[in-house]
């Protein structure tokens, strides 16, 4: 908190030193790289820290309630298929990509296809297939069904983590600006515009000075949904995988897939009610901090001397990103698709539900609901996805 809370006081400050470093380098890449930092030189420990436990479990679910209080759905509908093709897009750039990047890096390093030891790189690679197109869950479900050994797993979370936060940091940096990418797609940003302009049109009609009464209930509303979705998502959990173990394979056994459901429905329920009206004492600017503390828990998770661990398996992530990205790019570019739907429809397949909303409300706090959407259609996708990517690995390389 005292690490955002430097890089806020310095934003906004009219010091010509600070106004030169933020002219180039936006607030949220520093929230995200600056606890990165931190982890990589030994200065706190990401890995034995329980905080990125506690944001993504009650802070994320929090912020997803308070940023959807206030949601005009009917405008975010408005939005149109843009957003669809374009995730649909990242999870197909994502499935191919995987055995494209691993022929062009055996080109130059035959090597690479052994992996460690007698296992096959190709095994590890699914795993991350189901990180990103998934989550985690899916990541698990394939290092079952494929087989990858402790070993080369491990060497593939670094991969997956590394890659997955370096492009994540790429968004964040554009979002700030995303007026020159959007003209260079000849995108059409007239729906998103006009979402923005009605959500801040509203909040300006009902803005006051927050009392300690209007704080307190904002945070107690937030966290009470937050808490009944905890209670009622372990339930649909256990009962899911207890009953119906065929629907594993969508995640619905997984307990954060309904938290993040359960919360972001409950946001969506309490826009149609009064609460709808908290929006005028700060419950976006609310849940926008729980946000950013998120995503400082996130960037502490990375370490970056992780790449010089095994550099080729590096390679193979990153030119596996770059397909993934160009082949979204071509897309959007073909479709006139604004740079947001690029950003949201890559982040809810290789970020998930976690990091989607953080992405797209860099853009505007109104825009976080749309990144949740996509990315629980990616646990639909995830294991799918990632299995048919395994497949054409084991096909391609495999012995």
């Amino acid at each position: 908190m005292g690490l955002l809370a430097l890089v806020f006081y310095t934003s906004a400050s009219d010091h010509p030193f600070f106004r030169a470093i933020y002219r180039f380098i936006p607030v949220v890449l520093l929230c995200y790289f600056l606890p990165a930092l931190f982890n990589t030189f030994g200065l706190i420990s990401g890995a034995d820290s329980q905080l990125y436990f506690i944001a993504s479990r009650y802070l994320l679910p929090t912020s997803l309630v308070l940023l959807t209080l206030s949601i005009d759905l009917k405008s975010v509908l408005k939005l149109g298929p843009k957003a669809l093709i374009m995730f649909l897009t990242g999870t197909f750039g994502i499935i191919f990509g995987g055995p494209v990047a691993l022929y062009l890096v055996s080109l130059l390093y035959p090597e690479v296809l052994g992996g460690i030891g007698a296992d096959e790189t190709w095994r590890g690679l699914a795993t991350i297939a189901g990180s990103w197109i998934g989550g985690s869950a899916n990541q698990t479900a394939m290092l079952e069904v494929f087989g990858a050994s402790p070993v080369l797993f491990s060497q593939m979370i670094a991969v997956d983590v590394i890659v997955a936060n370096l492009w994540m940091a790429f968004l964040l940096y554009w979002a700030a600006k995303p007026a020159l990418l959007d003209k260079w797609l000849k995108a059409d940003t007239s729906a998103i515009t006009a979402l923005k302009e009605k959500v801040e049109k509203y909040q300006l009609s009902i803005m006051k000075i927050p009392s300690l009464a209007d704080t307190m209930t904002i945070l107690g509303l937030g966290f009470l949904v937050t808490g009944i979705a905890h209670f009622l998502g372990e339930i649909l959990a256990v009962y899911i995988g207890a009953h119906y173990p065929a629907l594993k394979t969508y995640s619905l056994d997984s307990s954060f897939f309904w938290l993040v459901i359960l919360a972001t429905t409950g946001g969506l329920l309490l826009s149609f009610t009064r609460a709808r009206k908290l929006e005028g004492v700060g419950a976006s600017r609310m849940g926008s901090v729980l946000l950013y503390v998120l995503v400082a828990t996130i960037g502490m998770q990375m370490d970056l001397r992780a790449v010089l661990d095994n550099p080729v398996f590096f390679l193979v992530g990153f030119v596996w990103m770059i397909f993934h990205i160009s082949f979204m790019l071509l897309v959007a570019f073909v479709i006139r698709a604004p740079f947001f739907y690029v950003a949201i429809g890559s982040q809810a397949n290789v970020g998930g539900a976690a990091s989607a909303p953080i992405v797209a409300s860099a853009f505007h706090p109104a825009l976080a609901p749309v990144g949740v959407l996509l990315a629980v259609l990616g646990y639909g996708l995830g294991t799918y996805g990632a299995y048919i990517c395994g497949i054409l690995l084991q096909l391609a390389f495999g012995n």
